[in-house]
């Protein structure tokens, strides 16, 4: 799930819970119209395969949610700001009604992206007229709704930003969603964490937002583990490539190697090789392979076989768990301008009992047992 930073993304507990969630509301929606900026209306109408949604649609989609599960069943005399939209850009919700084939997106040139911006500012403010003046009944009831859509467009931020990134890097042009380059790392050698055997609980504690499948809180034995400080990096990566990573089936599980051969996989999507140079395409466009920088876009088949190159394995769900709840919420957020994983920077202070790049944009593939890979 995609967060605002801490200070953006928590409330004030001292302020009116309802003041609060009406401007969270308000920044969810903000950030969205954010991250599409740096966009032109071509751009956010291209469909690049049939897991892509145009941005769009993205923006389209966010709203009916917010229209069809509160505004329509709760706020008295609303109207809808075009009947058409519920199949349009209802995504998978069979319960309430047809929709339009998600492989067909991208044939939706109409509505324009002008009509899509001015229903979202319908619905917008018919959700904010709504949070002001219903009563203390009827906010019980529409609160948790408003969250739950709050941390649905969450979702659909990250997806807007990875769909476009696809968009983008089928363009021969290999255009930048935006031009500014992250900072030079360092490269770090890797420690290890190391946590005992024992019961541990794990899942949602009870306190604040989280989706049903992050609870109940349960208890989990675990055996004695390690895990890596920091991610593995394009340098480490590139060294599995150069060893014949992809050409050695003994460190693939089967159907990943199976995969391998049948696209013809030689290094993580988004890499390309030119006269013994590698690349990768960012959102800020291509640039060489940064030793230091954190390797992004593995499949589950790469990472687990780059593990098993370098002797480690993936930690499990509860292991990794374990490990990232008493580290400190920090890291880069969509609205910090920098959506893509940087490298560890120059005089990082980290505590010896603190991994690094377990929150924001990152999402940690840390290895155990002693070999531990990020």
């Amino acid at each position: 799930m995609t967060q605002l930073s801490p200070a953006a993304a928590r409330p004030d507990t001292a302020r009116d819970p309802r003041a609060c969630l009406r401007e969270h509301f308000g920044r969810v929606r903000a950030l969205s119209q954010q991250l599409c900026a740096p966009l032109e209306p071509e751009d956010m109408v291209v469909q690049s395969m049939p897991d892509v949604s145009p941005a769009k649609w993205h923006l389209a989609h966010t709203s009916w949610f917010f229209e069809n599960f509160i505004l329509q069943p709760h706020a008295l005399g609303y109207r809808s700001f075009d009947p058409h939209f519920g199949y349009l850009f209802n995504s998978y919700y069979e319960t309430v009604g047809s929709f339009h084939p998600r492989a067909e997106r991208g044939l939706l040139s109409r509505p324009t992206v002008s009509q899509v911006l001015d229903y979202r500012e319908h619905v917008t403010r018919a959700l904010e007229a709504l949070a002001a003046d219903c009563g203390a009944a009827d906010w019980e009831r529409i609160a948790p709704l408003i969250e739950l859509g709050c941390q649905h467009e969450h979702q659909h931020q990250e997806l807007l930003l990875m769909d476009i990134k696809h968009v983008f890097s089928c363009n021969p042009l290999k255009p930048a969603y935006h031009e500014r380059r992250p900072p030079p790392g360092m490269r770090t050698r890797l420690g290890y964490h190391s946590f005992p055997e024992g019961l541990q609980r794990i899942g949602h504690p009870g306190s604040g937002f989280a989706f049903d499948n992050e609870s109940p809180r349960h208890r989990v034995f675990v055996a004695g583990f390690e895990i890596a400080d920091r991610l593995v990096t394009e340098g480490e990566y590139l060294d599995f490539i150069r060893d014949g990573g992809y050409h050695t089936p003994q460190l693939w599980l089967s159907d990943g190697w199976a995969t391998v051969q049948a696209e013809g996989w030689q290094a993580p999507a988004y890499w390309s090789e030119n006269d013994g140079a590698w690349q990768v395409f960012t959102l800020g466009g291509r640039r060489p392979v940064e030793p230091a920088a954190p390797v992004c876009h593995l499949s589950l088949y790469e990472a687990d076989a780059f593990a098993r190159w370098a002797g480690a394995r993936l930690p499990t769900e509860a292991e990794w768990e374990i490990a990232a709840t008493p580290q400190p919420v920090a890291g880069r957020f969509p609205d910090t301008g920098r959506p893509h994983p940087t490298a560890v920077l120059p005089n990082t202070r980290v505590r010896p009992s603190e991994a690094q790049q377990l929150h924001g944009w990152l999402r940690n593939a840390t290895g155990v047992d002693g070999h531990g890979v990020g």
